[in-house]
């Protein structure tokens, strides 16, 4: 394992910004690792630590194999995660939304030019990406729809779903995008948990992540084959809203399945302990996201559901 400061920002304030990264093996780029870009992702951190403590291990063990390289970054953010902000903490700008970035440009542009620089020749990259809305969430892997990508590669993570998602605008200035753009297969790992680890399901992601290195020849980690993953696309989730605002009292959660008219959750009355509202099962299926925080207001998304026949 060899620790290399991959880039290095003078600060007027703190310590110098630094992306440090994790090289395993040596020859031609394979594959580049990149976990936190937000400062409340550190679910994604710890996962990315985890896989340079297990590609650390792996390689002791003489279990690295010669073709090539693998590179790890952590987090590409700790300055937002030190003062407890998601995003650049001097402007509130998101790094995930500056690729490829503009080395001559703001703080967060200059940021993701460095990095991008960095990892855009690995033919593999794989993103630990959080959700913008704060719940529980199926494991599972994100891949946008740009024709580059390769959904059969996508399933050797062995999670239980793989997300092909159709790019919008928005979507152009993303990490994932952009290395597809330039020729690298991406990936984006969601865990399910942001701001607060989950052991379990940070376990199975970097397990995922092993499991899919092995598979490409790049480590010898032989484990069980995982999931045979569903893919599946935005259109084929049913979005079930609060039609009240109140205390959620959920009965349901992520990874349970359901039958069609089954009570998920109620919506309380804060003052009084009656129930506002009811949220029922469209279809049979299995929920893929349950909202988390105890308040909702109206209109607020509080299940996605994958229907099943």
């Amino acid at each position: 394992m060899q620790r290399e400061i991959l880039f290095d920002l003078k600060s007027p304030y703190r310590h110098n910004f630094q992306i440090i990264g994790y090289r395993f093996g040596a020859g031609a780029p394979q594959a580049a690792i990149v976990g936190s870009l937000r400062g409340d992702e550190i679910q994604q951190q710890y996962i990315g630590s985890q896989v340079v403590k297990n590609l650390a291990e792996l390689e002791r063990a003489g279990r690295l194999a010669p073709r090539g390289e693998i590179l790890v970054i952590p987090t590409a953010n700790h300055f937002s995660m030190n003062v407890s902000k998601r995003f650049w903490a001097m402007d509130n700008t998101d790094i995930n939304r500056m690729f490829p970035g503009y080395d001559k440009g703001e703080t967060t542009q200059r940021i993701a030019a460095a990095l991008f620089d960095i990892v855009k020749n690995y033919p593999l990259g794989i993103q630990l990406s959080s959700f913008y809305l704060q719940g529980d969430l199926i494991p599972h892997i994100r891949v946008i729809d740009t024709g580059y990508q390769d959904l059969a590669q996508a399933r050797e993570f062995g999670l239980p779903y793989v997300l092909l998602r159709a790019p919008t605008a928005f979507d152009t200035a993303l990490l994932n995008y952009n290395w597809q753009i330039f020729g690298t297969r991406a990936y984006s790992l969601y865990s399910g948990d942001t701001e607060e680890i989950n052991e379990c399901a940070a376990r199975q992601a970097w397990q995922a992540i092993l499991r899919f290195l092995h598979r490409n020849e790049l480590i010898n980690y032989e484990t069980h084959d995982g999931y045979v993953s569903r893919v599946i696309k935005e259109e084929d989730f049913h979005h079930l809203t609060s039609r009240r605002g109140g205390i959620l009292r959920r009965h349901r959660f992520a990874g349970d399945y359901v039958d069609a008219r089954e009570l998920l959750a109620e919506i309380i009355d804060p003052y009084d302990g009656s129930v506002l509202d009811e949220v029922h099962a469209p279809v049979r299926g299995e929920i893929f996201f349950s909202h988390q925080r105890p308040l909702v207001s109206q209109n607020t998304l509080i299940y996605r559901l994958v229907q099943y026949s």
